[in-house]
């Protein structure tokens, strides 16, 4: 069965990543787009899903505009050293005209239209969060969510206590995590473990319909995860994985608990599960039950990601 996914992201490198997967996937169909600020300002995610929606022919795909600032109130905080400074690594994408028109109005438009849609956001949750606040009835039509954020009991990437979706919004973030049902979360602890190596980035390039994959994920690894964590033996597509567990739920095993954010304080943005062990999840705070990936087959990860991008079986 072919999932109907509405994607919700900041689009940087892992991003871009999760949409060339899902463009060349067999078991998932992008049918929407919403562009926000996160690694860069919502103009420049914007025109880079323009830029990769050419490059792979579907251009037919909506792109709506997001949030451009957090629910906090904030000037939103980018990341050039992680993604560089238009978020493609090396890529620079070419002007385009066809950024000046706001149409978030659009996307209740599209979550009406289909009875069986799946969510999967991958950066700041706050346009995510807007949605639930302006279209409650709506929202509960949603299939299921795939969410990258959050990191439990291990360090931020952020912080020393949050990972950087959590932390950049983390009003929205716990808004989402109160309202939304049917939600896959992958946060850092997981998504870490998903490490794309210059060798198997190497062998893809072979097959790579885009020319994307290499000079994005060399970047990633070369220029930042290389010299910011010893030892990594590549890069991790924390995007990606969440994408991928849209098409194959096998790849992790999850463990069922209510989840809340940190709002404010030392420990702005940390990831709150009730992980002591019982026979039935604790409820808290009225909060629905979400699937949280503690662990990742990464074999399982491999074989499907170099067979999607490769176009190969392994």
């Amino acid at each position: 069965m072919v999932r109907k996914v509405l994607f919700f992201g900041d689009v940087g490198i892992d991003d871009t990543v999760a949409l060339i997967y899902a463009y060349l996937s067999k078991n998932i169909e992008v049918i929407g787009i919403v562009a926000s600020y996160g690694n860069v300002s919502k103009e420049q995610t914007t025109r880079n899903v323009r830029y990769l929606l050419e490059k792979v022919g579907r251009t037919d795909i909506p792109v709506m505009g997001g949030a451009e600032k957090p629910m906090t109130g904030e000037v939103p905080v980018f990341y050039p050293d992680v993604h560089g400074p238009e978020g493609l690594g090396p890529i620079s994408p070419p002007p385009t005209d066809a950024l000046a028109l706001e149409n978030f109005f659009e996307v209740i438009g599209i979550i009406e239209k289909y009875s069986d849609l799946v969510i999967v956001n991958v950066g700041r949750m706050t346009s995510l969060a807007t949605l639930f606040l302006l279209y409650p009835d709506t929202m509960k039509s949603i299939n299921s969510y795939y969410i990258m954020g959050g990191a439990f009991n291990v360090p931020g990437n952020v912080t020393p206590s949050a990972e950087a979706n959590f932390y950049a919004d983390p009003v929205a973030a716990n808004i989402v995590m109160k309202y939304a049902e049917n939600v896959f979360l992958y946060p850092l602890n997981v998504t870490q473990n998903a490490i794309v190596t210059p060798g198997m980035v190497n062998y893809v390039n072979r097959k790579d319909r885009t020319q994307l994959l290499k000079p994005l994920l060399d970047y990633y690894y070369e220029e930042f995860y290389k010299k910011k964590v010893p030892g990594i033996e590549g890069a991790p597509v924390h995007d990606a994985l969440t994408m991928m567990g849209v098409g194959e739920g096998k790849m992790c095993e999850f463990y069922r608990t209510a989840v809340a954010v940190e709002i404010t304080g030392e420990a702005r943005g940390l990831s709150i599960g009730d992980f002591r062990k019982t026979f039935e999840p604790h409820d808290f705070d009225g909060r629905p039950i979400h699937s949280v990936a503690i662990s990742l087959d990464y074999l399982s990860f491999y074989k499907s990601f170099m067979g999607t991008m490769s176009g190969e079986v392994f």
